[in-house]
């Protein structure tokens, strides 16, 4: 019962972080899925991705809805993100749990640092 409480308590958070700031599923429900729920890296970065097929197409839709979405950069985006998906899924089946955790922690941190000093404010 413990786990199901879980799962909807990270997959709620995940959700309302991912629609409100874009992310989510990396952010919040890969280490909320490793760290209280139990799953090794590989599962618990396949089970964000899933969820986060529910989170993204609600959200979109919503946006969408109200004319934020840019949908000839989406288009083009997308077209390049199958092919990058493909790939980055192939890839991580072949590494190790450890070196997943690894990279994934210094890409949260590189990411972390560039938005903080690196990047330009911009009005929207």
């Amino acid at each position: 019962m413990q786990l199901f409480f879980s799962a909807i308590i990270i997959g709620a958070l995940a959700a309302l972080l991912g629609s409100l700031l874009g992310v989510g599923g990396g952010i919040i429900m890969v280490p909320a899925f490793k760290g209280f729920l139990g799953l090794s890296m590989k599962q618990a970065i396949a089970t964000s991705l899933a969820v986060m097929i529910v989170t993204a197409s609600v959200s979109s839709f919503r946006y969408a809805q109200a004319g934020l979405v840019d949908w000839r950069i989406a288009g083009f985006a997308a077209i390049a993100a199958v092919v990058a998906a493909l790939l980055g899924s192939e890839l991580m089946k072949s590494l190790s749990s450890d070196y997943l955790r690894v990279a994934f922690g210094i890409f949260l941190i590189a990411v972390g640092i560039y938005m903080l000093f690196f990047q330009k404010t911009v009005s929207g």
